[in-house]
């Protein structure tokens, strides 16, 4: 009996130790969750409510972003926002879209000051852009430049008449859906096209020369489609100075009296994770890690797809995007 009662005990003892080392895991778990949260979400989307000089990313093919829009309307209304640095490493993309977020810098210029900085590549829309800063900023070996717009259309009627297909079509007028695909486009539809490209142009001219303080003769000049390292686009012109966003910073120092050593913080269209409420965090961050595990092999698959052959309508590009698309 005496031995049983020993045994009772010993086995209380043991249960209370194993209670307390499964609660010291779990509050151990939690530390680190909520560790991993404030550096992963907190550290660097709290200083965004500090004094801070905002870095807005311009990278890859332009297109018509509304999210993109909607954070540089942000950025105006953020008093903590003390200067913008665009940061651009683009070839271009749609006209329309590089028409869009510089109208929406030069809106945001009214309330902050503004300097570009172009790193490997930075043409075209991209340079457009640019344009949208009071002063711009290149390496000796960035890329810019290839001003201009660019209609491209394709014509398949060889490939349709190989596998034995025609196409007709009844129009309201000979201009409507032209060029098509499947025959030769008329003196006519070209003519169309080229009125439209050359009144684009004009208006692409018109803001180089405004911009960058130029006669219209040199920038029109200029604007022949040519490509320029950033130390010739310095002497035409084109930019203000030869550096990085060191350079770019000091300006906004100098010229536009803000204080020094502010940090420089990243501004991005995805969802700041510090306006969720905590259990979201904590949701998020472990489906983030499911979705990744699932997803990762789609996102792979997405690049099988050209995003050339994606862009509609009137484009603004020089015609090397995977430059762009190595991010530092």
């Amino acid at each position: 009996m005496a031995m049983d009662v020993d045994a009772l005990v010993d086995r209380r003892r043991l249960r209370r130790k194993v209670t307390f080392w499964r609660v010291a895991t779990f509050l151990v778990a939690a530390l680190v969750l909520i560790g991993g949260l404030v550096y992963f979400a907190g550290a660097a989307n709290m200083s965004k409510r500090s004094a801070h000089i905002a870095r807005i990313p311009i990278e890859g093919m332009i297109l018509e972003n509304r999210k993109t829009l909607e954070m540089l309307e942000k950025i105006g209304k953020s008093d903590a926002v003390k200067g913008v640095i665009v940061s651009i490493n683009s070839p271009g993309g749609s006209t329309t879209g590089g028409e869009a977020i510089y109208n929406a810098l030069r809106k945001l210029s009214e309330k902050k000051p503004i300097v570009a900085e172009m790193r490997t590549i930075g043409t075209s829309a991209g340079y457009l852009i640019a344009m949208s800063a009071d002063h711009i900023v290149a390496r000796y070996n960035t890329i810019t430049g290839s001003i201009g717009v660019l209609f491209q259309f394709g014509n398949f009627e060889k490939l349709l008449e190989t596998v034995g297909v025609s196409m007709e079509a009844v129009k309201s007028a000979p201009l409507k859906a032209e060029p098509d695909f499947y025959s030769p486009a008329t003196p006519e539809a070209k003519a169309m096209l080229q009125a439209m490209v050359t009144d684009s142009y004009n208006w692409f001219v018109d803001i180089l020369a405004e911009r960058r303080d130029l006669d219209k003769s040199k920038a029109l000049e200029l604007a022949d489609g040519r490509v320029l390292l950033g130390q010739r686009a310095l002497q035409e012109k084109l930019v203000d100075a030869i550096g990085g966003e060191e350079t770019a910073v000091s300006w906004l120092e100098t010229e536009k009296g803000v204080a020094k050593d502010l940090p420089v913080i990243t501004w991005t269209t995805t969802e700041s994770i510090e306006e969720l409420p905590f259990a979201s965090r904590v949701s998020r961050e472990i489906g983030k890690g499911f979705g990744l595990a699932v997803l990762e092999p789609l996102n792979e698959a997405k690049g099988l797809i050209s995003r050339d052959l994606m862009l509609d309508g009137l484009v603004s590009v020089w015609q090397a995007p995977v430059a762009a698309d190595k991010k530092p």
